[in-house]
């Protein structure tokens, strides 16, 4: 038994990885043959690379590359080999209806890769890389083995949000790097936003003098907590661009440049305040959140600032002449810079309150005969659409782009779940799949949040398990779906450190995902590979989540609703797992489910060799509502589902943190309405149920919250009714219905969603959401 301090839920850990025999190759070929007999070939500083056709000379250097930041030597490069001790480099047909299939062999010959074209022959050098041993030698011995191996998805991406928060030029290209050794092909670079104006346009000069800086940054979590008061900002030129461009391409990675309209366009409007529908009206920063230059800057005159906080903006890009001249000399600046075909030109989250307002809007409305804004929206895409068509290019949107009618040649991001992505595929057009739930890599990977990140709950297995061709499609609107794409967003990714350590080892698991074949995919057998590739990061000096050797924690209904039950797991053979009750307490032995069924706090430990290496730690608050039947009316959406559904609400934890918990249940236009069975007729007193509210998250308080009881389930009685909440911490509401003490088996409580948001507010003319966690019955 061991004693458990009060201060055991902070530590610094690190983490162990175990040996894992065999070939761990991520992403999982198509195909791996091994002889009976193992047996091994050994690189040495006198192995030789062999270009036994022309054009391979990047797949070599990438290799070399590689072999010196690991191994700290490298091999020569001939196109005549002096020695067998060789490893020749490629070209063979293969059938494969999507580019960059190869094929890599190992034997008593040396090395031979394949390459269907130049591409292929990279890809079999990234195999190559991850069959060498991941301890530091001058000897890699790598063993015997045939693959053959294809991509399933032509598109297979990564974006970098580097308009929040700015990445150097080096991290750039180590970010590449990481796309490159995942076998992944497409680079998202998001270069423009409301923070800050990231690419150099020489006709417009403001948009990297003035746009391209901000007075301060929020502080914390939005809303925040004040502003840092710190001017941030960052640009890259266009020779840097065109570096960039090309170190990519060296890696058969594409470019995909995003500059963002009509929304998400502060920054180019704090330097060219002509492009707002009100170009003499004051950028509004809430008062919580400005810094004092930005205060000074406006009580001296200045009209229009960069943003300094997270959100959605209301000042959008004003759909005139003015603005579309703007645009297209932008694009036209671009053009010559990214080779791509691909010009991403955002289309998501703009608001219509300005062009409602605007009367040369609803002028253009009537004059184009629009519907409405949406129409106008449309109207803006479609314009910029065929500019861009003309200069032999396509756009790419968010799936935004659909309201309001599609642009004729469009590809859509689907980023909102996959419905998008179906409607699209379903009128025949090119569809990247990348929706929150699966691929959003600032969603933290942790239930229990170990740094500040925009909320969500993303973990590695969800990742992996995702199909990017939903069922809903048949077969010819399925081959529409080009593939799919992570995307890191840098509200809270403030450095490089934290860019690793949200992608891995998630990136990882999605390339398998986008690469393999889907018969091939098994997520028990990824596990068991992911023990080298986390030995692979640290040879890379890459950071990385360690949740995957976090202690888990699940909270399960008694199977006789008396109580609940604490469950304790790990991943990690061989680790010992101790628990404890209160504080200072003495820990015991886990050895199955606990039974909770008073209030307590309970500490679970999980040791490696007598070393701590993860807690976690849970308040439990029993009351008479507590693991007791529950169900809901309305299911509560995909992506927020709480900590179990429905029964997430009576499993006996209060959330304590606002749209970074796990805990809360959301609802999205509709009403969450939960009736819960007692077991027996029992006295209640009060009823309470858990609140959240975010306006800027489009996440507002019920109409009102009303309690019926019933005898037998079936008539049920008001007993009470409110809209007035009390106030907890965070933005946390409790409603409370307190009443005469009335017997009775069940309880229904009610939530009536707020409607569609109001006018002023962000995502006004939306449905609202709807949060709830615990529901306490006394």
């Amino acid at each position: 038994m061991k004693k458990i301090l009060s201060f055991l839920l902070a530590f610094s850990t690190s983490v162990i990885c175990f040996a894992q025999a065999g070939i761990n190759i991520i992403p999982e070929p198509a195909e791996i043959i091994q002889p009976k007999i193992a047996a091994d070939f050994t690189i040495t500083p006198a192995t030789e690379i062999l270009l036994e056709g022309s054009g391979l000379e990047n797949s070599a250097n990438f290799f070399n590359d590689y072999l010196q930041q690991c191994y700290h030597f490298k091999l020569k490069v001939v196109t005549k080999a002096s020695s067998k001790n060789v490893i020749a480099l490629n070209f063979e047909r293969m059938d494969n209806p999507i580019a960059g299939a190869y094929t890599l062999s190992v034997n008593a010959k040396g090395v031979y890769i394949a390459g269907d074209n130049q591409a292929g022959a990279f890809y079999g050098i990234q195999t190559l890389i991850q069959l060498l041993p991941v301890e530091p030698a001058q000897k890699l011995s790598i063993p015997y083995v045939s693959i053959k191996d294809y991509p399933r998805f032509s598109y297979r991406g990564l974006m970098l949000d580097c308009g929040r928060h700015f990445f150097s030029v080096d991290f750039v290209k180590k970010y590449i790097d990481y796309i490159a050794l995942h076998k992944m092909n497409f680079f998202h670079w998001h270069l423009t936003e409301d923070q800050g104006w990231r690419i150099e346009i020489k006709k417009y000069p403001k948009l990297t003098e003035v746009g391209s800086n901000r007075n301060g940054t929020i502080i914390g979590r939005y809303p925040g907590k004040g502003s840092d008061n710190q001017e941030y900002g960052g640009f890259y030129t266009q020779e840097q661009i065109k570096d960039i461009v090309k170190y990519a391409a060296d890696r058969y990675i594409t470019v995909i440049p995003e500059i963002e309209m009509p929304g998400h366009g502060s920054a180019a409007i704090a330097a060219y305040p002509q492009l707002s529908c009100f170009p003499d009206t004051a950028t509004i920063i809430k008062p919580n959140m400005i810094s004092d230059a930005s205060k000074q800057q406006l009580a001296n005159g200045r009209i229009k600032l960069v943003q300094e906080t997270w959100g959605v903006f209301k000042d959008v890009y004003c759909p005139s002449d003015y603005t579309f001249n703007f645009l297209q000399d932008v694009i036209d600046e671009l053009i010559p810079l990214f080779p791509a075909k691909y010009i991403h030109i955002g289309g998501d989250e703009c608001p219509k309150d300005a062009w409602k307002e605007s009367a040369f809007c609803q002028n253009l409305i009537k004059e184009n005969n629009l519907k409405d804004e949406h129409g106008l929206q449309s109207y803006f895409i479609g314009r910029i659409e065929k500019y861009i068509n003309s200069k032999g290019k396509q756009i790419i949107g968010w799936d935004e782009i659909l309201e309001g009618g599609l642009a004729p040649n469009a590809t859509v991001m689907s980023w909102r779940g996959e419905k998008g992505g179906i409607e699209a595929a379903k009128q025949n057009h090119d569809v990247i799949m990348t929706p929150t739930t699966y691929v959003y890599f600032d969603y933290s990977q942790t239930k229990k949040e170990d740094s500040i990140t925009i909320g969500g709950f993303l973990p590695l297995d969800k990742v992996y398990n995702y199909e990017p061709i939903p069922a809903e499609l048949t077969e010819a609107e399925g081959k529409h779906v080009l593939g799919g794409q992570a995307n890191l967003w840098s509200e809270y990714v403030t450095k490089p450190e934290k860019a690793e350590y949200m992608i891995f080892p998630r990136l990882s698991a999605l390339s398998e995902v986008l690469w393999s074949p889907k018969a091939k995919k098994s997520y028990s057998a990824f596990e068991k590979k992911l023990q080298i590739q986390f030995k692979r990061y640290e040879l890379w000096k890459a950071n990385y989540s360690k949740a995957y050797f976090e202690l888990h924690a699940s909270i399960l209904p008694d199977p006789n609703n008396k109580g609940i039950l604490w469950q304790l797991e790990t991943k990690i053979k061989n680790a010992e797992i101790n628990y404890a009750t209160g504080i200072n307490q003495t820990a015991l032995p886990y050895k199955s489910p606990l039974r909770i069924d008073k209030s307590e706090n309970y500490v679970g430990i999980l040791f490696i060799n007598n070393k701590v290496v993860s807690s976690i730690h849970e308040m439990f608050l029993i009351n008479k509502a507590t693991g007791k039947k529950i169900s809901l009316t309305t299911e509560p959406a995909k992506n927020w589902p709480g900590n179990g559904g429905a029964f997430g609400l009576v499993n006996g934890v209060v959330s304590d943190k606002d749209i970074g918990s796990s805990e809360w249940l959301g609802w999205q236009g509709n009403d969450m309405e939960a009736t819960i069975d007692l077991g027996n007729p029992q006295s209640i007193s009060k009823i309470n149920c858990h609140l959240l509210e975010s306006k800027d998250n489009w996440i507002h308080l019920p109409a009102y919250v009303e309690a019926f009881t019933s005898a037998d389930g079936n008539h049920f009685t008001s007993v009470g009714k409110i809209s007035q909440y009390t106030a907890t911490t965070m933005g946390m509401y409790d409603a409370t219905i307190t009443i005469s003490p009335v017997k009775a088996r069940y309880a229904k409580i009610i939530a009536k969603n707020s409607g569609n948001i109001p006018d002023g507010d962000n995502g006004a003319g939306n449905p609202s959401w709807l949060f709830a966690d615990e529901i306490k019955i006394d």
